[in-house]
């Protein structure tokens, strides 16, 4: 009892924050941006999918091959470049005018212009390019059935014939190897690193050619705001942050700073580059426009400490250890641009950031710890300040030079060989954006400098893993996709909504994905590198959790498996094959593969493996530290990043996949065991309550969406809805927060600031309310068998509204955060929750809507 109190208090995200986010973001009105009329016309993006991709990358890199299942990979590329790999030619020359223009209306999603994008209307994008492109490919291959000028346009008159037609829609954007495929950009951040590594490493076009630059430049003009600057997200009002690292980007694309005067005179009006956060920091020193000396150290030695270290940086959550890593690395070595001294843009960057005083009269070692408001979310404490003073010591310390060098020398061994380590573990794809650019100039760095190496060109091969096109331009993802989520969260709303086998090639086609997508589990997926480091050596060596049987947030071929990842997997599968006829008949039939119990084993023995000792699960691995870790946060722009905590949402999604799979296999030797665990996750999520019946949404925006997975869990642990307390708590507490229009709606800032938003989602949305906001209010109202049957005919009816003609559902504001103060795009949330909700309202209320 004491372990399961004292854990639930550092899992707890705590009360709402006292300083809200004070300012919004701005652009100027009614500017708009369209890169469809600047682009060379003769270049034509396209994204590839599956065994295609492997093959257009592959081309670009002989006699260099991907490792790693090829499902659900996604690259965008162009005719212009791979004319003579893409057997297909620009699919808008095959349709003619009438359908073309059918086309873009539908892909438009809502908005007014096809192409034409206008970020005061609303910064996030709506993905009209990838999906004209599913739509004309569905039109090409069902012309015998379709023809534009035919397609009923009928309005649904209840909510389950409205599922359908969301299904309809949806159905047209499945690709080829079964999952969905979309946007999950967002944050502004994580190209600029991109871009200073491809400009370090002297521009290489394997890593971005020119129609990638263009289209890079003209994302970020789109996105600059009225006043000059970028915010860390699309939806983040301007900061330092942001701003650097965008303007420095532009500038190193070849924009002249003539073209950045309002960004220069913002980065001016908030005393220069030196208030910027640590992130950027770290690559201005990379790019030689800032000392050393002006970060905090990331000595790699910390890394040579005994494992039983209180603090040992394998005990952080994977995200943040698997970026301080490669830091510990380029720290170590002093990496710095070899040609910074020489470079005349590099130079004129050192007089453009640092407008108050020359550049080499700054005293560096007093700003390392100097931030601007606006950048501060999570201030650096002050034990920590204390230790970066100390570590500063250490760093001058003469006395201490001939130890340093020695603990300096193993340190950069040491974190060279675990980067190389997670190099092959994710087939070169890494963890995220960030470490997989610092293992890329790492490796760079590692190999001389050679553009030739093994590992520089591997890793050179996965960057379009990372890269979209929208209407916005080129961005870089916050992931490389949200495939497995997103499709996994997709079948289970088809089978909720009864149309699995009403859409037989859509379910076989998921099923196809799914199978493939089991990380180390297929014969490809073990003839990787990854496999060697599944064994309980190398997993000790490097710190990982088993992985063999887990489902990931993207593709088998990234290699790290996700609790909540696994749960929705494990109940897609189920799904699919107990309740789909054509996926049992292709199973018989030889045309799909089987699917063992063992792998369900597999899938299950990860799942209890990651269950925490306070009864919650966290994301990638076990909680390995303390909650005094965050008192070490060394960033300042991200909240609660030290270790890895249980979820609601994780929780949730294991226990109830333990549920499903206990159902189906009520006999299985772990049984006893499941039912422990189970129990376990009830209380954790009961004790994760906040006090007013919420629960806080981590990973999406944000309490509508905590308080679906809390729901979802206790219901499925056997509480009763109409009376357990916590259950009928949560539900007044929906109801409460349900507007005068019948919808809900919240953005980002009920994340940043730990509360309710006050307006809903007010910028972006139809009077305060959104359609995803709405869809997770509903999935847990009924899956509470609220009685206010009311509110909930109102809610039905607010979404059945926002339904366009196409069956789509509107772009609104952002959907996804991670770590409390950034958020990121998900796409597929407007077409997948609206539907699940209006089928699982059909189910539990029938003729009552």
């Amino acid at each position: 009892t004491i372990l399961l109190q004292r854990s639930q208090t550092v899992s707890d995200p705590g009360k709402p924050r006292k300083h809200k986010l004070q300012s919004l973001p701005n652009w100027e009105h009614g500017n708009t941006h369209s890169w469809l009329s600047t682009t060379n016309p003769t270049t034509n993006w396209s994204c590839v999918v599956g065994p295609a991709s492997h093959t257009v990358t592959q081309a670009h890199h002989p006699p260099y091959s991907l490792t790693g299942e090829s499902a659900g990979r996604q690259i965008w590329t162009t005719h212009n470049e791979d004319s003579k790999i893409l057997t297909t030619p620009p699919l808008p020359a095959l349709l003619s005018e009438e359908e073309e223009q059918w086309v873009q209306r539908v892909a438009a999603g809502g908005r007014d212009t096809f192409g034409i994008f206008c970020p005061s209307q609303n910064p996030n994008s709506s993905d009209q390019m990838f999906r004209a492109q599913q739509i004309r490919t569905f039109l090409l291959r069902n012309k015998h059935k379709h023809n534009v000028t035919t397609i009923p346009t009928t309005t649904p008159q209840t909510p389950q014939q409205a599922a359908e037609k969301a299904l309809e829609f949806y159905a047209m954007l499945q690709t080829d190897d079964g999952h969905w495929a979309g946007d999950y950009g967002g944050p502004h951040f994580l190209m600029p690193g991109l871009v200073i590594a491809w400009y370090v490493m002297g521009k290489p076009s394997l890593l971005l050619s020119p129609d990638h630059v263009r289209l890079i430049q003209h994302y970020l003009f789109a996105h600059q705001q009225a006043d000059g600057g970028w915010g860390t997200h699309v939806e983040s009002p301007s900061t330092m942050f942001g701003t650097v690292l965008c303007y420095v980007s532009l500038r190193l694309t070849g924009v002249h700073p003539r073209h950045l005067s309002k960004a220069t005179r913002y980065i001016n009006d908030n005393k220069g580059a030196l208030y910027t956060s640590s992130w950027a920091k770290f690559y201005l020193c990379l790019l030689g426009v800032m000392d050393w000396k002006g970060v905090n150290p990331v000595p790699p030695e910390l890394w040579l400490l005994p494992d039983w270290t209180p603090f040992h940086p394998s005990r952080m959550w994977c995200h943040a250890r698997m970026v301080y890593l490669p830091m510990g690395y380029l720290y170590g070595t002093q990496f710095t641009y070899p040609r910074a001294e020489s470079d005349p843009l590099i130079q004129q960057l050192r007089d453009e950031l640092y407008l108050e005083q020359p550049y080499n009269s700054i005293p560096w070692d007093r700003t390392r710890h100097w931030i601007a408001p606006q950048d501060n979310y999570s201030p650096i404490p002050s034990t920590m300040k204390f230790l970066q003073h100390v570590l500063v010591a250490y760093e001058q310390s003469i006395l201490l030079r001939p130890l340093r060098r020695l603990l300096r020398r193993k340190g950069v061994e040491f974190c060279l060989n675990y980067m190389r380590a997670e190099d092959l573990q994710t087939n070169f794809i890494n963890i995220g954006p960030v470490n997989k650019v610092l293992n890329l100039l790492g490796a760079y760095h590692a190999s001389s400098f050679s553009m030739d190496s093994n590992e520089v060109r591997l890793h050179i091969m996965r960057v379009p893993d990372y890269l979209w096109v929208a209407e916005d331009g080129m961005k870089m993802q916050g992931y490389n996709g949200s495939q497995c989520w997103d499709t996994s969260f997709a079948i289970q709303a088809i089978a909720e909504c009864q149309l699995l086998d009403k859409f037989p090639d859509v379910s076989t086609k998921v099923f196809s994905y799914l199978e493939k997508t089991q990380i180390l589990s297929t014969n490809i997926a073990m003839s990787s590198p990854a496999c060697a480091f599944e064994s309980a050596k190398n997993r000790l060596s490097y710190y990982r959790h088993a992985s063999q049987g887990g489902w990931p947030f993207s593709t088998s071929a990234h290699g790290w498996p996700i609790s909540d990842c696994t749960g929705e997997g494990i109940k897609s599968v189920l799904a699919l094959l107990y309740k789909c006829k054509a996926v049992k008949e292709g199973i018989d039939n030889g045309l799909l593969p089987p699917f063992s119990k063992k792998r369900f084993d597999d899938a299950i023995h990860v799942l209890l493996t990651l269950q925490n000792e306070d009864g919650g699960w966290a994301t990638y691995e076990n909680n390995r530290g303390f909650g005094w870790y965050e008192q070490l946060n060394p960033s300042e722009v991200f909240g609660d990043i030290m270790i890895d905590y249980s979820y609601v949402e994780c929780t949730s999604a294991s226990l109830t996949a333990l549920v499903e799979f206990l159902h189906h296999f009520p006999k299985t030797p772990r049984a006893s065991e499941i039912k422990t665990s189970i129990n376990r996750g009830r209380i954790f999520i009961r004790r994760i309550q906040r006090m007013d019946g919420s629960w806080y949404g981590s990973w999406a925006c944000c309490f509508c969406y905590g308080c679906w997975f809390g729901i979802e869990g206790l219901v499925a642990a056997g509480e009763s809805p109409l009376s357990s307390q916590a259950i009928t708590k949560c539900v007044r507490y929906l109801l409460r927060h349900q507007r005068a229009n019948g919808g809900w709606g919240e953005d980002f800032t009920s994340c940043y600031d730990k509360s309710y938003a006050k307006e809903g989602m007010a910028r972006y949305g139809d009077e305060g309310s959104g359609v995803v906001s709405t869809a997770w209010a509903l999935l847990a109202l009924s899956a509470a068998k609220c009685r206010d049957v009311e509110a909930i005919r109102r809610g039905v009816q607010y979404l059945m509204s926002k339904q366009l003609p196409s069956g789509d559902f509107p772009q609104e504001g952002i959907a996804g955060v991670f770590n409390r103060a950034c958020g990121i795009t998900y796409t597929a949330y407007r077409n997948v929750f609206p539907m699940w909700a209006l089928g699982r309202c059909a189910n539990v209320y029938g003729d009552q809507l």
